[in-house]
C-alpha cells in the first residue's frame, strides 16, 4: 500500500490562498491495484510524491452504471451524472434517426485539421471551468489537452480558451472552430515540430528498461517476453493513442500551453485539465499485453513527475492545485467463461426484438413495434404503438413483463420506473439515464453472460465486480493524509469549486470532499 498512513476523512484541510492554477488530470482506466502494484518500478517524484504527500481517497466510484470514458469525463466536470448532464456515453442513438451519435459531434462547428465537428453543446450543464470562467468574467486561462477529442472538449467546457486532441487520421494536434478560428500560433509551430505523425511511423514501443521486462504483478505460466510494438498502416495514430507513449505526448504540449499563454501568471485562477491512458495496449486483454501494462504504468509515472516538477518550477507548489482521479475500468473483457465450467451465456438483443415483435403482435396486431436496439437498450416504436391506441406505459410493462423471463436477464427497468422511482436498487442505472438519448427498456443481464448486438457485432460482457481507484488531490496547502472510506467522484468538482472560492456548477448538489 506504499507505506500510507489511514487517518480520518478529510475534514480538518486548510487552504490559504486560492491557487493561481488548478491541474485536473483524469487518467483513462486508471486502477487502485495496478497503480499500487507497480511501485517498486516508480520514481520517487511521480506517483509516489502525489501519493505519498497528497490527500489521497483510496476507494472512489462513480454514482452511476454504465460508465464510460466521455460519460466519466463530463461527470468529473460538472459533478452531476447523465441523467443531469446528459452525456450517457461515447456513443448514443438518434431517435429520430436511429443512427448512433458520437457525443462531441456538432456540425455547426467544423473540425480544425480533422474531419471531426465538435462542440460541447451536448452537455446540458455548465463545468467548474465554466463557473471559472463566469467568476472571474472570462479573465481566466482555461485550456484542455488529450489525446481524444471527447476527453478534450467535455473537459474544456462551454467557454474554454481551446481544447487540442490528436486526429485519428493525421496524427496532428486539432481542434474544433467552437473554441476558435485557427489553431494558435504556438500549438502549430508545436505540430511542426513535434507532432505524432512527425515520429509515429517507424517508432517502436519497447519496455523503458530491463526491470518493466522482468517484473510482473500478474499471476502466469513461463516467462514473459519483453515486447516490441511499432505503429503503422490505416490504424497507426488509433493504437499509438492506445499506448503508453501517448503520455509524453500530452506532457509536452501541456508544458508548451503552460509556457505560451501565461498560465499561472497572475492573481487569476487559471484551469489546465489533462487526460492521460493507463488502459491495455490498443485495448487488447490484460492477459495478452501484460508487460506493455506495466510498462504504460511506469511512463505514465515518469510523466507526472516532469509535469509536476515543471508547473511547479513556473508557478510554485504552494500556488498549483494537482487534482488527479480515473475514468474507471472500462476496457472491454473477452473472457471465456464457459472454458472453465462458470455459469455464463449471450442474451442477443436482435433476436429478443423479433421475439418481442412476435409478442406484441400477437396481444394488437402485427407490426414491428420494437424499432431498433442498441448496447442493452430497446426502442419501441412510439408511432405505432399511438396508431394501435396503446400506451407506452402499458408496453413498456408488458416488455418487462416478458423479457424477465427470458435467460439471463437479471433486471428489466422501464423508462418510466427510472423517470419516477428513486431507491437504492435503481439509483445507479437511473443516474445513467437520459429520457431523450436512452432506450425505452433497459435489459441488466446476469454477471458473466454476454449482451450481443447481432446487426453490429458489438458485445459486452457483464461484471458487478468492484474495481476502486483513487482520488488524489496535491499542493496549494494540502496536508497529507490517505482516507479508506468510499467516496464518488461527484464530489471533485464542488472540492475544486470550494477550493478556488467559486460556486460549483450550477446543477451540482453534492458536498466538497473537504
Amino acid at each position: 500500500m506504499l507505506g500510507f498512513r489511514a487517518e480520518a476523512m478529510g475534514q480538518e484541510q486548510q487552504l490559504g490562498d486560492a491557487p493561481r492554477l488548478v491541474v485536473n488530470i483524469v487518467i483513462d482506466q486508471l486502477r487502485t491495484d495496478y497503480l499500487e502494484a507497480f511501485a517498486p518500478l516508480y520514481s520517487a517524484d511521480g506517483f509516489k510524491k502525489l501519493l505519498g504527500e497528497g490527500l489521497v481517497y483510496a476507494n472512489a466510484s462513480y454514482p452511476f452504471t454504465p460508465v464510460d470514458r466521455a460519460s466519466a469525463i463530463a461527470a468529473l466536470n460538472t459533478g452531476v451524472p447523465p441523467y443531469y448532464n446528459n452525456i450517457v456515453g461515447l456513443r448514443w442513438l438518434n431517435r429520430e434517426t436511429l443512427r448512433p451519435v458520437f457525443c462531441i459531434d456538432d456540425t455547426k462547428h467544423p473540425g480544425i485539421l480533422t474531419r471531426q465537428s465538435a462542440s460541447p453543446a451536448n452537455m446540458a450543464t455548465s463545468t467548474v471551468a465554466d463557473e471559472l470562467k463566469v467568476a472571474t468574467e472570462g479573465k481566466a486561462v482555461v485550456w484542455a489537452i488529450a489525446p481524444y477529442g471527447d476527453a478534450a472538449v467535455l473537459s474544456a467546457g462551454h467557454a474554454a480558451n481551446g481544447a487540442l486532441w490528436i486526429d485519428d487520421e493525421s496524427g496532428y494536434w486539432c481542434s474544433s472552430q467552437y473554441f476558435f478560428s485557427s489553431i494558435p500560433i504556438w500549438a502549430r509551430a508545436y505540430n511542426d515540430l513535434q507532432a505524432p505523425n512527425r515520429k509515429v511511423q517507424g517508432l517502436t514501443w519497447e519496455p523503458v528498461n530491463a526491470l518493466v521486462g522482468n517484473f510482473s504483478y500478474f499471476i502466469q505460466a513461463g516467462q514473459q517476453i519483453p515486447f516490441k510494438h511499432k505503429f503503422n498502416g490505416t490504424n497507426a495514430y488509433k493504437q499509438y493513442k492506445a499506448s503508453g507513449l501517448v503520455n509524453a505526448d500530452v506532457t509536452d504540449l501541456a508544458q508548451q500551453c503552460m509556457a505560451s499563454t501565461g498560465m499561472g501568471n497572475d492573481r487569476v485562477t487559471d484551469m489546465l485539465s489533462l487526460t492521460y491512458y493507463a488502459g491495455n495496449f490498443d485495448h487488447h486483454t490484460v492477459t495478452d499485453c501484460q508487460i506493455e501494462l506495466q510498462d504504460t504504468y511506469v511512463r505514465l509515472d515518469q510523466e507526472l513527475a516532469r509535469l509536476i516538477q515543471g508547473i511547479e518550477q513556473r508557478v510554485g507548489r504552494e500556488k498549483v492545485l494537482f487534482v488527479l482521479t480515473s475514468t474507471g475500468y472500462s476496457d472491454e473483457e473477452t473472457t471465456d467463461y464457459s472454458k472453465y465450467r462458470i455459469p455464463t451465456g449471450t442474451f442477443y438483443m436482435s433476436r429478443t426484438a423479433n421475439l418481442m415483435n412476435m409478442y406484441f403482435g400477437a396481444l394488437w396486431g402485427q407490426g414491428k413495434y420494437v424499432e431498433t436496439t442498441f448496447r442493452n437498450q430497446i426502442y419501441l416504436n412510439h408511432k405505432l404503438l399511438e396508431q394501435k391506441k396503446v400506451s407506452i406505459t402499458d408496453a413498456t410493462a408488458r416488455a418487462q413483463e416478458f423479457l424477465a423471463l427470458l435467460s439471463g436477464v437479471r433486471n428489466v427497468y422501464t423508462s418510466l420506473q427510472l423517470l419516477t422511482s428513486l431507491n437504492e436498487q435503481t439509483m445507479k442505472v437511473r443516474n445513467a439515464f437520459s429520457a431523450d438519448r436512452c432506450g425505452d427498456l433497459i435489459v441488466e443481464v446476469a454477471p458473466g453472460w454476454r449482451i450481443l448486438n447481432e446487426d453490429t457485432q458489438e458485445q459486452e460482457l457483464a461484471r458487478a465486480s468492484f474495481t476502486p481507484f483513487p482520488i488524489v488531490f496535491y499542493g496549494a496547502g494540502i496536508k497529507h493524509e490517505r482516507i479508506t472510506q468510499p467516496v464518488t467522484t461527484d464530489r471533485i468538482a464542488p472540492s475544486i469549486a470550494r477550493a478556488i472560492r467559486i460556486r460549483a456548477p450550477n446543477a451540482c448538489p453534492a458536498e466538497p470532499l473537504f
